[in-house]
Protein backbone atom coordinates (compact mmCIF):
# COMPACT_ATOMS: atom_id res chain seq x y z
CA UNK A 1 0.00 0.00 0.00
CA UNK A 2 0.76 3.76 0.10
CA UNK A 3 -0.87 6.71 0.68
CA UNK A 4 -1.95 9.56 -1.44
CA UNK A 5 -0.81 8.38 -4.21
CA UNK A 6 -0.56 4.20 -6.09
CA UNK A 7 0.28 2.45 -9.51
CA UNK A 8 -3.18 2.69 -9.69
CA UNK A 9 -4.23 6.74 -9.18
CA UNK A 10 -5.77 8.13 -12.27
CA UNK A 11 -4.56 11.41 -12.30
CA UNK A 12 -5.48 15.24 -14.27
CA UNK A 13 -3.36 17.84 -14.78
CA UNK A 14 -4.56 21.35 -14.74
CA UNK A 15 -2.92 23.53 -16.40
CA UNK A 16 -1.04 21.03 -18.90
CA UNK A 17 -0.52 23.20 -21.75
CA UNK A 18 1.52 25.53 -19.83
CA UNK A 19 5.65 25.00 -19.74
CA UNK A 20 5.50 23.68 -16.06
CA UNK A 21 2.44 21.83 -16.74
CA UNK A 22 3.59 20.32 -19.85
CA UNK A 23 7.47 19.23 -18.12
CA UNK A 24 5.63 18.10 -14.47
CA UNK A 25 3.24 15.75 -16.72
CA UNK A 26 5.76 14.69 -18.84
CA UNK A 27 8.09 13.59 -15.42
CA UNK A 28 5.01 12.36 -13.57
CA UNK A 29 4.48 9.85 -16.27
CA UNK A 30 8.15 8.73 -16.32
CA UNK A 31 8.13 7.76 -13.14
CA UNK A 32 5.01 5.89 -13.51
CA UNK A 33 2.26 7.94 -13.12
CA UNK A 34 -1.18 7.30 -14.60
CA UNK A 35 -2.07 11.15 -16.04
CA UNK A 36 -5.09 9.88 -17.81
CA UNK A 37 -5.74 13.62 -18.78
CA UNK A 38 -5.12 17.18 -18.80
CA UNK A 39 -7.35 20.57 -18.28
CA UNK A 40 -6.90 24.24 -19.76
CA UNK A 41 -9.87 26.20 -20.87
CA UNK A 42 -10.05 26.98 -24.16
CA UNK A 43 -7.55 24.16 -25.38
CA UNK A 44 -9.83 21.75 -25.40
CA UNK A 45 -9.14 18.73 -27.98
CA UNK A 46 -5.21 18.97 -28.03
CA UNK A 47 -3.04 16.77 -26.77
CA UNK A 48 0.17 17.10 -24.88
CA UNK A 49 2.59 14.01 -24.92
CA UNK A 50 -0.21 11.87 -25.59
CA UNK A 51 -2.46 12.93 -23.07
CA UNK A 52 -6.02 14.25 -24.35
CA UNK A 53 -6.51 18.15 -22.80
CA UNK A 54 -10.09 19.04 -21.81
CA UNK A 55 -11.75 22.78 -21.28
CA UNK A 56 -12.90 21.90 -17.99
CA UNK A 57 -12.70 19.38 -15.15
CA UNK A 58 -16.34 18.15 -15.69
CA UNK A 59 -15.65 17.42 -19.40
CA UNK A 60 -12.21 15.19 -18.49
CA UNK A 61 -14.18 13.64 -15.76
CA UNK A 62 -16.65 12.57 -18.43
CA UNK A 63 -14.15 11.24 -20.94
CA UNK A 64 -12.22 9.00 -18.56
CA UNK A 65 -12.80 6.09 -16.29
CA UNK A 66 -12.63 8.29 -12.98
CA UNK A 67 -9.99 10.39 -11.25
CA UNK A 68 -8.75 10.44 -8.32
CA UNK A 69 -6.57 13.59 -7.87
CA UNK A 70 -5.66 16.96 -9.66
CA UNK A 71 -2.45 18.30 -9.89
CA UNK A 72 -2.76 22.14 -10.43
CA UNK A 73 -0.07 24.13 -12.49
CA UNK A 74 -1.22 27.55 -13.14
CA UNK A 75 -0.42 30.81 -11.65
CA UNK A 76 -1.20 31.71 -8.09
CA UNK A 77 -4.09 34.43 -9.30
CA UNK A 78 -5.43 31.60 -10.98
CA UNK A 79 -5.22 28.77 -8.13
CA UNK A 80 -8.51 29.49 -6.45
CA UNK A 81 -10.62 29.05 -10.11
CA UNK A 82 -9.28 26.29 -10.96
CA UNK A 83 -8.67 24.08 -7.45
CA UNK A 84 -12.50 25.12 -7.05
CA UNK A 85 -13.67 23.56 -10.14
CA UNK A 86 -11.84 20.36 -9.40
CA UNK A 87 -13.37 19.92 -5.53
CA UNK A 88 -16.96 20.70 -6.85
CA UNK A 89 -15.95 17.93 -9.62
CA UNK A 90 -15.98 15.94 -6.23
CA UNK A 91 -12.62 14.90 -7.34
CA UNK A 92 -10.89 13.26 -4.01
CA UNK A 93 -7.25 14.91 -3.74
CA UNK A 94 -6.56 18.11 -5.57
CA UNK A 95 -2.98 19.06 -5.15
CA UNK A 96 -2.13 23.01 -5.38
CA UNK A 97 1.69 23.04 -6.26
CA UNK A 98 1.68 26.89 -6.57
CA UNK A 99 3.35 29.37 -3.99
CA UNK A 100 1.98 32.69 -3.25
CA UNK A 101 -1.36 31.95 -3.45
CA UNK A 102 -3.61 34.97 -1.66
CA UNK A 103 -4.43 33.35 2.19
CA UNK A 104 -8.29 34.45 1.25
CA UNK A 105 -7.83 32.09 -1.37
CA UNK A 106 -6.98 29.14 0.70
CA UNK A 107 -9.80 29.61 2.69
CA UNK A 108 -12.19 29.75 0.04
CA UNK A 109 -10.60 26.57 -1.00
CA UNK A 110 -10.89 25.34 2.35
CA UNK A 111 -14.42 25.83 3.03
CA UNK A 112 -15.57 24.07 -0.32
CA UNK A 113 -13.16 20.98 0.04
CA UNK A 114 -14.88 20.37 3.65
CA UNK A 115 -18.41 21.13 2.14
CA UNK A 116 -17.69 18.81 -0.74
CA UNK A 117 -15.87 16.36 1.59
CA UNK A 118 -12.63 16.35 -0.44
CA UNK A 119 -9.08 16.54 0.49
CA UNK A 120 -6.52 18.88 -1.27
CA UNK A 121 -2.61 19.13 -0.56
CA UNK A 122 -1.19 22.52 -0.38
CA UNK A 123 -0.86 25.34 -1.19
CA UNK A 124 3.41 25.54 -1.56
CA UNK A 125 4.00 21.96 -2.08
CA UNK A 126 6.38 19.93 -4.01
CA UNK A 127 3.73 17.25 -3.34
CA UNK A 128 3.24 13.47 -2.77
CA UNK A 129 5.85 10.40 -3.97
CA UNK A 130 4.94 6.55 -3.04
CA UNK A 131 8.15 4.85 -3.71
CA UNK A 132 8.16 2.79 -7.11
CA UNK A 133 4.33 3.52 -7.37
CA UNK A 134 3.55 7.26 -8.52
CA UNK A 135 4.24 10.80 -7.97
CA UNK A 136 1.75 14.07 -7.51
CA UNK A 137 3.27 17.21 -8.08
CA UNK A 138 7.28 17.40 -8.49
CA UNK A 139 9.00 15.71 -5.66
CA UNK A 140 12.43 14.40 -6.65
CA UNK A 141 12.76 16.16 -9.58
CA UNK A 142 13.69 13.80 -13.13
CA UNK A 143 11.91 10.45 -12.57
CA UNK A 144 15.19 9.00 -13.20
CA UNK A 145 16.85 10.95 -9.67
CA UNK A 146 14.20 10.02 -7.88
CA UNK A 147 14.14 6.39 -8.70
CA UNK A 148 18.06 7.10 -7.52
CA UNK A 149 17.18 8.54 -4.51
CA UNK A 150 14.50 6.77 -2.62
CA UNK A 151 13.51 2.89 -2.20
CA UNK A 152 10.89 0.92 -1.52
CA UNK A 153 10.75 0.29 2.58
CA UNK A 154 8.59 0.34 5.64
CA UNK A 155 8.80 4.39 6.62
CA UNK A 156 6.87 7.33 5.91
CA UNK A 157 8.06 10.99 5.82
CA UNK A 158 6.36 14.27 6.11
CA UNK A 159 7.48 17.91 6.58
CA UNK A 160 6.44 21.31 6.11
CA UNK A 161 10.01 22.18 4.20
CA UNK A 162 9.96 20.80 0.45
CA UNK A 163 13.24 20.44 0.95
CA UNK A 164 13.17 18.75 3.81
CA UNK A 165 10.80 16.27 2.84
CA UNK A 166 13.37 15.26 -0.30
CA UNK A 167 16.47 15.42 1.95
CA UNK A 168 15.11 13.37 4.75
CA UNK A 169 14.28 10.79 2.09
CA UNK A 170 17.46 10.99 0.60
CA UNK A 171 19.49 10.10 3.74
CA UNK A 172 17.18 7.57 4.80
CA UNK A 173 17.69 5.85 1.92
CA UNK A 174 21.54 6.60 1.54
CA UNK A 175 21.28 4.76 5.46
CA UNK A 176 19.58 1.38 3.73
CA UNK A 177 16.55 2.93 5.35
CA UNK A 178 13.26 2.28 3.12
CA UNK A 179 10.27 4.64 2.37
CA UNK A 180 6.85 4.22 1.76
CA UNK A 181 5.19 7.80 0.80
CA UNK A 182 6.79 10.87 0.61
CA UNK A 183 4.94 14.13 1.36
CA UNK A 184 5.22 18.01 1.98
CA UNK A 185 2.06 18.97 3.18
CA UNK A 186 3.26 22.84 2.26
CA UNK A 187 5.11 25.53 3.89
CA UNK A 188 2.20 28.32 3.86
CA UNK A 189 0.24 29.19 7.39
CA UNK A 190 -3.11 27.91 6.21
CA UNK A 191 -3.14 24.81 4.33
CA UNK A 192 -4.96 21.31 2.95
CA UNK A 193 -3.29 18.15 4.55
CA UNK A 194 -1.18 19.18 7.22
CA UNK A 195 1.09 17.23 9.14
CA UNK A 196 -1.38 15.46 11.97
CA UNK A 197 -3.57 14.26 8.93
CA UNK A 198 -0.83 13.12 6.92
CA UNK A 199 0.10 11.22 10.04
CA UNK A 200 -2.89 9.99 10.53
CA UNK A 201 -2.92 8.22 7.06
CA UNK A 202 0.59 6.72 8.04
CA UNK A 203 -1.05 5.22 10.91
CA UNK A 204 -3.80 3.39 8.86
CA UNK A 205 -0.93 2.00 6.56
CA UNK A 206 -0.25 -1.37 6.67
CA UNK A 207 3.10 -0.94 4.75
CA UNK A 208 4.10 1.81 7.02
CA UNK A 209 6.08 0.60 10.21
CA UNK A 210 7.46 4.34 11.17
CA UNK A 211 7.32 8.07 10.64
CA UNK A 212 10.10 10.13 9.99
CA UNK A 213 9.18 14.22 9.88
CA UNK A 214 11.32 16.94 9.30
CA UNK A 215 9.13 19.31 11.63
CA UNK A 216 9.71 23.67 12.32
CA UNK A 217 9.26 26.07 14.73
CA UNK A 218 5.81 28.30 14.28
CA UNK A 219 2.38 27.04 14.27
CA UNK A 220 1.12 23.65 16.36
CA UNK A 221 1.31 20.95 13.86
CA UNK A 222 4.03 19.22 15.64
CA UNK A 223 2.29 19.41 18.96
CA UNK A 224 -1.13 18.22 17.31
CA UNK A 225 0.63 15.24 16.40
CA UNK A 226 2.19 14.71 20.00
CA UNK A 227 -1.08 15.42 21.52
CA UNK A 228 -3.12 11.93 18.65
CA UNK A 229 0.37 10.05 20.04
CA UNK A 230 -0.49 10.75 23.69
CA UNK A 231 -4.31 9.70 23.13
CA UNK A 232 -3.24 6.66 21.50
CA UNK A 233 -4.60 7.76 17.90
CA UNK A 234 -1.16 7.06 16.52
CA UNK A 235 0.77 4.22 17.60
CA UNK A 236 3.60 3.53 15.04
CA UNK A 237 6.95 5.06 16.57
CA UNK A 238 7.50 8.38 15.58
CA UNK A 239 10.99 10.12 15.00
CA UNK A 240 11.65 13.55 14.37
CA UNK A 241 13.95 16.31 14.10
CA UNK A 242 12.52 20.30 14.56
CA UNK A 243 14.26 22.76 12.79
CA UNK A 244 14.84 26.50 14.10
CA UNK A 245 16.65 26.28 17.28
CA UNK A 246 17.89 29.43 16.80
CA UNK A 247 15.30 31.11 16.06
CA UNK A 248 13.65 34.52 18.14
CA UNK A 249 10.17 35.53 18.46
CA UNK A 250 9.36 37.38 15.33
CA UNK A 251 11.92 35.60 13.02
CA UNK A 252 11.12 33.54 9.91
CA UNK A 253 12.90 29.89 9.41
CA UNK A 254 12.61 29.19 6.30
CA UNK A 255 8.79 30.03 4.92
CA UNK A 256 5.76 32.08 6.15
CA UNK A 257 4.34 28.87 8.03
CA UNK A 258 7.41 29.13 10.32
CA UNK A 259 7.51 31.85 12.59
CA UNK A 260 7.47 32.03 16.56
CA UNK A 261 4.68 34.42 17.49
CA UNK A 262 3.65 35.37 21.11
CA UNK A 263 5.64 32.58 22.10
CA UNK A 264 3.43 29.87 20.73
CA UNK A 265 5.31 27.24 18.41
CA UNK A 266 9.33 27.63 19.76
CA UNK A 267 11.26 24.97 19.43
CA UNK A 268 11.68 24.10 22.71
CA UNK A 269 7.83 23.59 23.40
CA UNK A 270 7.71 21.12 20.06
CA UNK A 271 10.64 19.11 21.42
CA UNK A 272 8.96 18.71 25.18
CA UNK A 273 5.71 17.95 23.27
CA UNK A 274 6.94 15.34 20.73
CA UNK A 275 9.02 13.51 23.69
CA UNK A 276 6.36 13.63 26.54
CA UNK A 277 4.12 11.39 23.92
CA UNK A 278 6.71 9.16 23.21
CA UNK A 279 8.11 10.24 20.29
CA UNK A 280 12.02 10.42 19.13
CA UNK A 281 13.30 13.76 18.98
CA UNK A 282 16.91 13.93 17.37
CA UNK A 283 18.86 17.00 18.34
CA UNK A 284 20.92 16.84 15.04
CA UNK A 285 19.26 16.24 11.70
CA UNK A 286 22.16 13.44 10.78
CA UNK A 287 21.37 11.77 13.34
CA UNK A 288 18.02 10.87 12.21
CA UNK A 289 18.75 8.04 9.84
CA UNK A 290 20.18 6.06 12.91
CA UNK A 291 17.22 6.67 15.33
CA UNK A 292 14.83 5.55 12.43
CA UNK A 293 17.09 2.58 12.05
CA UNK A 294 16.77 1.71 15.96
CA UNK A 295 13.03 2.41 15.66
CA UNK A 296 12.58 0.08 13.22
CA UNK A 297 14.03 -2.77 14.86
CA UNK A 298 11.79 -2.11 17.67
Amino acid sequence: MAILVNESTRVLVQGITGREGRARAKLMREYGTKVVAGCTPGRGGESVDGTPVYDTVVEALEATDGIDASVIFVPAPLVKDAALESIAAGIPLTVLVGDRVPVWDVMEIARAAERRGVDFLGPNTLGVLSVGKGVLGMIGGRAESARSWFTPGGVGVASRSGGMTSSTGYYLCRAGVGLTTLVHVGGDGIIGLPLPAVVRLFESDAETKCVALFGEIGGSQEERVAEMMESGEVTKPVVAFIGGRAATKGVRFSHAGAIVEGGRGTHAGKVAALREAGATVVDAFDALPAAVAKALEG
